[in-house]
């Protein structure tokens, strides 16, 4: 069930809005077991052969965190084992489920040349959402073995893992995000306000995926799919497919988290924010503090300290930076593009931190070095991407010949690849539009700032009445906009990772 989709607008979601705060006003830890089962039922939706993993990886994940936690009689020594073995048995399912076949591919390439039999393969379906729900639980792990976990109610855990808005693709939860929301008494009572306000953020995340995502999508599909093909993309295309495709993975993912912040607002639940406009960015380090923000911060607090951050020398912590990013390129799929993808990011952070330390040295950027940094920064963003949406090294081989120019530059680039010329300026627009909301307007999550709060309009009861009711027609011309381009099935690009 997509969120962009009739039967989850229209049906879903007003059901569990309604019954979730009709149960909450009777019993808080009803509606809490209420919210877990009608996320359960959100996920299975998806594939109920997927269910047993999901539940037992939360009922063994909780049985772990009980006996993690420091408690009279618990060694160190032991619950540090224990803590190994949680993780190994995370990990492990995580890996057999992603990475298996991606090995055992890259072991009978090896079999082949060496003249042997190669192993069959395991032909076993990517659970949706196992790399989001691993994350989080492992995280919870950690924290429980470090005594910083004290709720302790199945329920609200189960919830926790389960919340739907988050459970296919994110954010990574924190639990100290979640679980003293869900515990809140408050949270189970209808906010007009919150609702009002969630709406609207919604209907944002909603038109990004919608009318400005999918339409780019379309473009880079057919420069990537035609590259994949054996068509040589020339300057002019591949520019432009690779840029349409910078734009339809932000607008997408940050559309989808929008829609999660106000899916969620409307319950009572405020989720973590996770982007920040990333694309305004003047270095590739302030990127990835606006980029996929729970990510980066997982990979910072579960895999960047441990290694040692930068705590070890300048040496290791540039191979901690670039191992770090690595296995946050790996994470995102079992292809050696996005190994490759994190690999330029973790080359990319090494540069930058080496800069600041040997040249920059604190000093403050005037304006032209802020906008020529930002020119660099997106602009290593871009060719990162090619990997990151290449189906393989030769389609992404094919594109940047194509961004260098080997392949010429005719005006008739479009045409070439399939394009008609009716829609080039549908295109154009399209695009200009998206880099005008990246590069000039805040993100929708800070919707509230651009709402007059009722104590600044106090006294002015017309100011009051139009604000509101031009905020509600806005939002409803909007959403019905988004509605009105409903059609095939449209999923989320993070939903394969």
């Amino acid at each position: 069930m997509l969120f962009n989709s009739h039967a989850f607008l229209f049906v879903y979601f007003p059901i569990v809005l309604l019954g979730f705060f009709w149960i909450g006003k009777r019993n808080v830890r009803a509606a809490a077991g209420f919210l877990a089962l009608a996320s359960l039922f959100f996920y299975g939706w998806w594939s109920v052969k997927a269910m047993p993993l999901l539940l037992g990886s939360i009922c063994v994940n909780y049985w772990f965190g009980l006996r993690l936690t420091p408690a009279p009689g618990r060694e160190d020594a032991q619950r540090k084992r224990l803590l190994i073995a949680a993780l190994v048995v995370n990990l492990g399912v995580l890996a057999i489920f992603k990475y298996a076949n991606f090995f055992l591919s890259n072991v009978n390439e090896g079999l082949a040349a060496a003249g042997f039999t190669p192993m069959p393969l395991l032909h076993i379906a990517l659970p949706i959402g196992i790399s989001f729900y691993t994350f989080t639980q492992i995280a919870f792990l950690v924290d429980c073995w470090q005594g910083k976990v004290h709720e302790r109610s199945f329920v609200h855990y189960a919830l926790f893992v389960t919340y739907f808005p988050h459970l296919i693709a994110g954010p990574v939860l924190h639990h100290a995000q979640m679980m003293p929301q869900f515990a809140n008494p408050s949270t189970y009572k209808p906010d007009p306000n919150k609702i009002a306000v969630g709406l609207a953020i919604f209907s944002f995340g909603l038109a990004k995926k919608l009318l400005i995502a999918d339409p780019m999508g379309q473009y880079a599909d057919l420069v990537f799919n035609g590259a994949h093909q054996g068509l040589a993309p020339t300057l002019y295309t591949a520019w432009f497919g690779v840029l349409a495709y910078t734009l339809q993975i932000y607008f997408d993912f940050s559309g989808y988290s929008d829609m999660a912040v106000g899916l969620s607002l409307c319950l009572g639940v405020q989720l973590p924010i996770n982007f920040r406009s990333p694309y305004k960015s003047t270095n590739i380090i302030e990127f990835w503090r606006r980029w996929h923000i729970s990510l980066s911060t997982f990979l910072r607090d579960y895999l960047y300290v441990p290694l040692g951050g930068n705590r070890k020398g300048p040496a290791r912590r540039y191979l901690n930076l670039f191992l770090t990013m690595l296995l946050g390129g790996l994470w995102h799929g079992a292809a050696w593009t996005f190994v490759i993808w994190g690999a330029l990011h973790g080359a990319y952070l090494m540069v930058n931190h080496l800069w600041n330390a040997k040249v920059r040295r604190n000093a403050a950027p005037g304006r032209v070095a802020k906008v020529l940094g930002w020119l660099l920064t997106f602009v290593c963003v871009m060719i990162a991407w090619v990997v990151f949406r290449a189906d393989g090294m030769h389609t992404a081989i094919a594109i940047y010949k194509g961004m260098l120019g080997l392949n010429g530059a005719p005006p008739t680039a479009f045409n070439e690849m399939g394009l008609m010329p009716y829609r080039k300026n549908d295109f154009f627009k399209t695009m200009l539009v998206g880099l005008f909301i990246c590069l000039a307007l805040p993100p929708a999550i800070t919707l509230e700032r651009w709402v007059p709060h009722p104590q600044s309009v106090a006294g002015h009861r017309v100011m009051a009445a139009t604000s509101t009711v031009f905020i509600a027609a806005s939002t409803l011309v909007l959403f019905a906009w988004a509605v009105s381009k409903l059609g095939g099935y449209s999923p989320f690009l993070y939903f394969q990772f």
